[in-house]
């Protein structure tokens, strides 16, 4: 019975993954694919080649957003976001879920931004205890003058689901900055602390806090 629960859990282990891997792909192809009802009937790719072809619509979708992003670097295409924008603004109920999920999107997708770009050490829930956060910048307006300028911004992912989490604001000072890319604290999030990043860890950074403010 041993022997069969270890080839059980060595099964499984093989499996799930790859399973949930396919999965995803297959979910976010056939959500893309579904881009392609926008095009007129005649212009669908089901329609003159006779069959679907799985994958096309990541193509079209990836176009799109290449094209408006091109058309949005150059002057009049500025111009007319800015219009867009502004448009937007105008209408009572969409402007003000617009302008909030504008604001998210600026910071999470800009160049220009620190937003999930820095994974830092911090003592959460309690002091004594840490925890992975990620860096979302640093508090603006009237918290300013009750925090000061020494806080910043921390999203601290749940796991294994990062998607769920808490917002806080700590002391730069308290932090410590972690020599690790996002994409690997996410996955020593996700793991429960099974996968340790093995080109970097956080030992060589906790003699010396790195000052984030």
């Amino acid at each position: 019975m041993s022997k069969l629960r270890k080839w059980l859990f060595s099964g499984l282990l093989v499996l799930v993954p790859l399973i949930i891997t396919l999965w995803v792909i297959e979910w976010v192809v056939s959500t893309l694919d579904k881009s392609l009802a926008i095009l007129p009937k005649a212009w669908q790719p089901d329609q003159y080649l006779g069959l679907h072809i799985p994958g096309l619509g990541v193509v079209f979708a990836l176009v799109v957003v290449l094209t408006i992003g091109a058309l949005a670097s150059n002057f009049i295409g500025r111009q007319l976001v800015t219009w867009w924008h502004a448009l937007l603004h105008r209408i009572p109920v969409v402007r003000s879920i617009y302008s909030g999920v504008k604001q998210v999107s600026d910071t999470l997708f800009s160049e220009k931004g620190n937003a999930f770009r820095k994974a830092v050490l911090v003592q959460f829930p309690r002091e004594g205890m840490w925890t992975i956060g990620f860096l979302t910048g640093k508090p603006g307006g009237e918290l300013v003058q009750h925090l000061g300028s020494e806080h910043i911004s921390l999203y601290v992912p749940t796991t294994p689901n990062p998607t769920g989490g808490y917002f806080v604001m700590v002391k730069a000072s308290d932090c410590i900055e972690l020599d690790m890319s996002v994409d690997e604290a996410l996955t020593y999030v996700v793991s429960m602390g099974v996968i340790v990043p093995g080109a970097h860890g956080p030992s060589a950074q906790a003699a010396t806090p790195n000052t984030l403010s």
